[in-house]
């Protein structure tokens, strides 16, 4: 038995489904014909289309009506069929949606302007409708969902007319707009507080936005949360297509939509979905990442129980070569290195010792780098260092292990004799390849550096007094690039404010945006490292840009990438291009991580040669 809707989002994040549009046409609709007629001419296919987004983990879904309100029909002379539409789509949502998933009555503008901008007048739009959600409403939905709305004042009808036809049913409005048609940033961030406000006035259970880029999105939710204090949902579409090589490629990937979905809940949206050109794939995707997330972020939320006094830190300088550079002021070349898929270790230790030989000091490996399965770092590191006597770099994310496993191998670490480790909150599961496995997340990089530092403090996180202190050099990442810096600069301070000791960035080829991102990041007083990752070619960089988390290129990135037809000439120039980057900001950052692709060392060598 289903919860009332405004119940269920008091319980935490809800998922709805992806574009029903964008799918049907993939299974051979024509753009030309009505989609919510489908309903009526090939029920199976629309009832497969839910089916499909439920099975991927849609709690979740709109029925087939987004257009079916008289004024829209008639353009398709099927006006008269509005109830008889409205009516077979509820049915068919229904059938599929059972009593566990929420049925949502999508309703959409007229289509047309209202007066006296256009020829619609308010009592024609309030027939219109009355006309449409009336017939959602006689035929059972879970709620209503006004979506995709422009315009401010044909909004607030729709919404007078649904609270008069059925003031029990939930309602939920969502708005849409382009900067596309906006002067500038401060009229776009104008439009959107603007819209914040005249949410606060609706008589709605929730609100939100579609329609949207996911970048779009995730900046017009942080002005909001600013000032709606009603459940927000999110639910963007999945980007502009780029022609590459002749094919049309959607840059926002199921698996980087997965990623943003969690900045979404993040930044405290309750409801995500997808619109325009997301797909149930997208919907599953979404679906693990964030409700794995969302359950991690609720559920540990631990104070200590006792209060051991804290013991004297061992100084930075002493705790390792890593630390001793950082403390100094000391230049550090840190090279990734990624384990392997199996046992056989011969070939990374053969690339350590050819780093090594090249005068690279450290080396940097990820923990299960994009969620994927592969030999622990913790054996790698312990093998590296027994072959060259290297420092290495652990990741430790938070997605694997619940907090009592962090701790034991934070412990093991120690022990093994491993000091330097990079904490990070880690890419969710679905952004890997193993399609059922879920993440953790009892806490994240800002909860793991508090228990780092304490660690060093001799105290556990519970309290109690350690046997001894330890002795890590710990520090944490950050995106320059993120589509919202301030929100990125607050998350770096709390890490700041927890105790991290150093910062890596993710990789920056857009250096003017570093800067402004420098400018504000070194006034917490910690030394930056500048994570450089050479490009290989203008595929490199374009599976870079739409398939890996947080890395952002510029347009004139690919497009002196793109001219290279020789696949030496473009690694030459992926190398140039991390070097002039290099190059212009060595004097504000005390170090390199380069992540070369493919794990090619001779490429990591030629990029950190002379620095």
């Amino acid at each position: 038995m289903l919860k009332p809707y405004p119940e269920r989002l008091r319980d935490g994040v809800l998922v709805f489904d992806g574009a029903m549009a964008t799918y049907l046409f993939s299974k051979g609709v024509y753009l030309k014909k009505c989609f919510e007629e489908v309903c009526l001419t090939n029920p199976q296919m629309v009832l497969d289309v839910h089916r499909e987004y439920i099975s991927r983990g849609a709690q979740a879904i709109e029925t087939n009506t987004y257009g079916a309100n008289p004024i829209k029909l008639k353009g398709f002379g099927l006006a008269d069929k509005t109830e008889q539409i409205n009516r077979a789509a509820v049915r068919l949502a229904r059938e599929a949606a059972g009593d566990t998933v929420y049925v949502a009555g999508s309703a959409g503008p007229t289509g047309r302007l209202l007066a006296p901008e256009g020829p619609l007048s308010e009592e024609e739009a309030r027939s219109s409708f009355e006309a449409h959600l009336g017939a959602l409403v006689r035929s059972g939905v879970d709620l209503l969902l006004l979506e995709t709305f422009s315009s401010r004042r044909e909004l607030a009808l729709a919404v007078e007319v649904a609270r008069r036809l059925a003031p029990e049913v939930p309602l939920q409005a969502q708005f849409t707009f382009s900067r596309t048609f906006l002067p500038g940033p401060e009229a776009y961030k104008a439009e959107a507080q603007a819209w914040a406000a005249f949410f606060e006035t609706l008589d709605v259970d929730a609100v939100g936005m579609n329609l949207m880029g996911p970048t779009e999105a995730l900046e017009v939710l942080a002005v909001l949360k600013k000032t709606v204090t009603k459940p927000i949902a999110v639910m963007p579409d999945s980007g502009f297509p780029k022609e590459i090589d002749g094919r049309q490629f959607y840059l926002t990937s199921p698996e980087y939509f997965a990623e943003f979905a969690k900045l979404y809940v993040d930044g405290g949206a309750l409801v995500v979905g997808g619109d325009c050109g997301t797909t149930p794939e997208h919907t599953e995707k979404m679906a693990q990442a964030v409700l794995s997330f969302d359950a991690g972020r609720r559920a540990v939320r631990w104070t200590p129980v006792t209060s051991a006094v804290e013991k004297p830190v061992v100084p930075l300088a002493e705790r390792s070569k890593l630390g001793q550079a950082l403390a100094t002021g000391r230049w550090v070349n840190l090279v990734e290195l990624v384990s392997p898929l199996g046992v056989e270790l011969s070939g990374l230790l053969e690339k350590a010792r050819a780093l090594q030989a090249g005068g690279v000091e450290f080396v940097n490996f990820p923990d299960g780098p994009r969620a994927s399965a592969r030999l622990s770092a913790l054996v790698a590191a312990i093998e590296v260092a027994r072959a060259t006597g290297m420092e290495s770099v652990l990741h430790m994310a938070c997605r694997d292990k619940n907090l009592i496993g962090l701790q034991g191998d934070l412990f093991g670490y120690h022990a093994a004799g491993l000091r330097n480790v990079l904490l990070v909150t880690g890419d969710p599961p679905k952004v890997g390849k193993y399609p059922n496995v879920t993440g953790v997340f009892d806490t994240d990089a800002v909860g793991l550096t508090r228990i780092v530092r304490r660690f060093n403090a001799g105290v556990d996180m519970g309290g109690d007094e350690l046997p001894a202190v330890t002795s890590f050099v710990h520090g944490t990442g950050v995106n320059p690039a993120f589509p919202v810096p301030e929100k990125e600069l607050e998350r770096a301070k709390l890490k700041a404010e927890a105790g991290t000791e150093y910062f890596i960035t993710q990789p920056v080829w857009d250096v003017d945006q570093l800067e402004r991102f420098l400018d504000e990041l070194q006034k917490l007083g910690k030394p930056v490292i500048l994570g450089v990752w050479p490009l290989a070619s203008y595929r490199n960089a374009v599976f870079l840009a739409s398939e890996v988390p947080g890395v952002v290129i510029p347009p004139a990135i690919l497009t002196r990438m793109e001219r290279h037809t020789d696949k030496d000439a473009a690694r030459s120039d992926g190398i140039a291009i991390s070097r002039e980057i290099i190059q212009r900001l060595r004097h504000r950052v005390q170090g390199i991580q380069v992540s070369p692709p493919f794990g090619n060392v001779r490429t990591a060598l030629e990029v950190v040669k002379g620095w």
